[in-house]
């Protein structure tokens, strides 16, 4: 049952880092770029590392995989912040849909 779960978790994982590259590719702004990869590549490294914490040999390797997530959720919220707020001083504008 344990497998199952962990496989269950890890194609989820890897589907929401597909969906983050797609966004990353196809989105119009930098602003929106961000979103996408810091939304759906946080919760796809979560269910990943849950996925491996589930296969981990002992408790504390499972514990040592559960500490990566927040600390990659931490660092990707200041990156996401820097290069927005970047983007922001060179004067990047938001994309807006034209009306016609």
């Amino acid at each position: 049952m344990i497998e199952w779960l962990s496989t269950a978790l890890l194609l989820a994982g890897a589907f929401f880092f597909f969906v983050g590259t797609v966004g990353l590719l196809r989105f119009p702004d930098v602003y929106s770029r961000l979103h996408a990869l810091a939304k759906a590549d946080n919760l796809g490294l979560g269910c990943i590392v849950f996925g491996l914490a589930l296969q981990a040999d002992s408790i504390a390797a499972a514990l040592k995989l559960l500490l990566i997530w927040p600390l990659v959720m931490a660092a990707s919220a200041g990156i996401s912040f820097a290069i927005a707020r970047r983007a922001d001083k060179l004067g990047i504008k938001p994309w807006r849909k034209e009306r016609p």
